[in-house]
């Protein structure tokens, strides 16, 4: 359970502000259909989000725990810093209509997931608690507590949460939780 929330908490937090969040934002907008864009978040979210879990795991069973430690304090270093660089709205494909709203919503989230601070986090609590899928369903339902919203309430509401105040909100988190990572 532990792996689970902690998880979904983390992952929520770097995606404040996260350019799939804007993705998110943008599809909602071009398609005005929000259960397929949803549909093809969680789809995208899972696959990507099983494939930097199952690496996780297999970095777990090769590297020491120490090892494995402090990559973990490294990663929340990254993702602190990462989180205090502003995102650029993506304008991947958002255009591509033959797919319709899931298909494009599925490869845009995918992709642009790709290298990701949620995929690293995903990636670094996979073998940090060394069980995939409470990670896994943690770090999805994380990004569906942000993208979700973003979604439904569309950019009126969006542009009204000042981005960089959530920036370094989610940065001072992520030190926090760096050093938590060093001293257990």
């Amino acid at each position: 359970m532990e792996a689970f929330l902690v998880s979904a908490g983390v992952v929520a937090l770097a995606e404040l502000g996260d350019k799939t969040q804007l993705l998110a934002l943008l599809l909602a907008a071009r398609f005005r259909a929000p259960v397929p864009v949803i549909a093809g978040i969680v789809t995208a979210v899972l696959l990507n989000h099983l494939t930097a879990g199952a690496v996780g795991m297999l970095l777990a069973a090769l590297l020491s725990p120490q090892v494995l430690r402090w990559l973990l304090v490294a990663s929340f270093l990254a993702t602190a810093v990462w989180m205090l660089i502003p995102d650029e709205e993506p304008a991947a494909g958002a255009r591509a209509t033959r797919l319709g709203a899931y298909g494009t919503t599925v490869v845009t989230f995918f992709l642009v997931e790709m290298g990701d601070k949620t995929q690293i986090a995903t990636l670094a609590l996979a073998a940090r608690y060394r069980v995939l899928l409470p990670v896994v369903a943690g770090t999805t339902l994380g990004m569906l507590i942000c993208d979700v919203p973003a979604v439904l309430l569309g950019r009126a509401v969006a542009e009204r949460i000042p981005v960089q105040l959530m920036h370094r909100i989610g940065a001072a988190v992520f030190l926090a939780l760096a050093v938590l990572a060093a001293l257990a």
